[in-house]
C-alpha cells in the first residue's frame, strides 16, 4: 500500500513537473514543504477541468464514493489496488471519468525487519517529483457541502521494492500524464499503465521511526539513518 508520503517540492516545480500551465497556479496557495503526508489529510493533484485544462487543486487523501452515506469511509479507501479498479463500485466509475496525478517528493513504506518495521523512504533518482496515479470522487453532504477527495493506485512492486513491501504505488512517466488524465477515454490503455515503474529510476533508504507518528512533519523524517 501508500499510506505515508512527503512533497518538498514548490508548487511551481510540481507545476513543471505535472506539465500544469504556470498561469493557472495562482489562485493556489502557496506550498508548505510536507515530509510527512498522512491519510485524510489534503493532497495536492493535478486533474483536467471542465474545458479540458490542465490544473492544479488540492483532495482530502480518501476516497469518498459520491453515493456513500458515511464520509468516514474515505479513512479505509486511502489506495485502490490497480487489479481490481475497474470492478470495485468504490472506485470504478472514478477510473472511467475522473483520474489525476499526485505529486511526491518520495513515499514511505515499512520494512519487515528482526521482529520489527524498518520505515524506508523511497523516492526519484533523478530527484524530481514523482506523478502517483490517483482517482478523485465529488461526494456531497444533504446540505450541500461538497468535499473532493482522492485515492492512490498500488500495483506489485518492482525489484527495489520487492525486498521493502509487496505493493508500491503506480508511478507515471511523464509521457503517459495525459492518457490517464483524459477521462473516459482509452479505458484499456489506461489500465496498461498500472505497472511497476522501473526500479533503476528509484532509490531507497532506511529513516527514522520519527515518521510513524503523523504528527512528525519534519525535514528529520527523511534523513538518511
Amino acid at each position: 500500500m501508500c499510506g505515508r508520503f512527503a512533497l518538498i517540492s514548490s508548487t511551481e516545480e510540481v507545476a513543471d513537473a505535472l506539465g500544469v500551465d504556470p498561469a493557472t497556479i495562482a489562485d493556489i496557495p502557496p506550498a508548505v514543504p510536507r515530509y510527512n503526508i498522512a491519510p485524510t489529510q489534503p493532497v495536492l493533484a493535478a486533474y483536467l477541468d471542465d474545458a479540458g485544462q490542465r490544473r492544479l487543486t488540492f483532495f482530502q487523501w480518501g476516497l469518498v464514493p459520491s453515493w456513500s452515506k458515511d464520509v468516514t469511509i474515505g479513512s479505509r479507501l486511502i489506495n485502490a489496488r490497480s487489479e481490481t479498479v475497474t470492478e470495485k463500485p468504490s472506485f470504478r466509475n472514478a477510473f472511467k471519468r475522473r483520474r489525476c496525478l499526485i505529486p511526491a517528493d518520495g513515499f514511505y513504506e515499512w520494512q519487515k525487519l528482526n521482529g520489527g518495521k524498518q520505515p524506508m523512504y523511497i523516492h526519484g533518482a533523478d530527484g524530481r517529483p514523482l506523478a502517483l496515479a490517483g482517482l478523485w470522487e465529488v461526494w456531497q453532504e444533504p446540505e450541500g457541502t461538497r468535499l473532493q477527495t482522492c485515492t492512490i493506485l498500488t500495483t506489485t512492486p518492482n525489484e527495489l521494492m520487492a525486498p521493502i513491501h509487496d505493493r508500491m504505488p503506480v508511478i507515471l512517466e511523464p509521457a503517459d500524464f495525459g492518457m490517464w488524465l483524459e477521462p473516459g477515454a482509452h479505458p484499456d490503455e489506461a489500465l496498461h499503465l498500472l505497472r511497476p515503474y522501473p526500479a533503476a529510476n528509484m532509490k531507497a533508504y532506511p529513516v527514522s521511526t520519527a515518521v510513524n507518528n503523523p504528527r512528525n512533519d519534519t525535514a528529520a523524517c527523511i534523513q538518511p539513518m
